[in-house]
């Protein structure tokens, strides 16, 4: 990992989320980063941002106020530069609009980005196993992956083995770091 501008030096994560039921835990995720030595800044999706996940929670973990919404020309950047950014959980909609590169919201624009850019992009799909199964679905992995982006395993809202939702979330920092 290259060291960026963050506030402590640490390398910079951008963390994604999108409108999916599992969002309610992306605290686990950000606090996950923070812990492997990761400074973290959350970009959300506008329909994220309208009730997914606790976002008063997501600031104050990462010690940042989230972003969706565009800046004005003239506004400085908030973030530093991305060492890695993950998606999680990464939506039917998302992962489309971004493997066609139609970056409609602050969210997708970032992730078109970023591999235009060549900086490490994990993710983790919530997505059913009927959208899942949609031909465009199925050649939008097929093209973010031969953009380098790396996919962990999907999440179709199965329950784990206590009964309970089943999302690896430190699965996404896995997909980003050097091994």
């Amino acid at each position: 990992m290259s060291e960026q501008a963050g506030s402590t030096g640490r390398p910079f994560l951008y963390v994604v989320v999108c409108a999916a039921g599992v969002a309610s835990g992306v605290g686990e995720l950000i606090t996950a980063a923070r812990r492997r030595g990761w400074e973290v800044g959350v970009f959300a999706t506008p329909v994220a941002m309208g009730g997914f996940f606790d976002t008063a929670d997501a600031e104050a973990r990462a010690g940042r106020p989230i972003r969706s919404a565009w800046r004005r020309p003239g506004e400085p950047r908030p973030f530093p530069a991305p060492d890695a950014v993950v998606v999680a959980p990464a939506t039917f909609n998302t992962v489309n609009k971004w493997a066609a590169g139609l970056a409609d919201t602050l969210a997708v624009a970032t992730l078109c980005e970023a591999c235009g850019l060549g900086v490490p992009v994990g993710v983790l799909p919530c997505v059913s196993d009927a959208l899942a199964s949609h031909p465009a679905y199925r050649a939008s992995l097929d093209r973010l992956r031969g953009m380098g982006v790396r996919f962990g395993d999907p999440y179709g809202g199965v329950a784990g083995a206590d009964g309970g939702p089943r999302f690896d979330w430190e699965q996404a920092l896995d997909l980003v770091e050097p091994h």
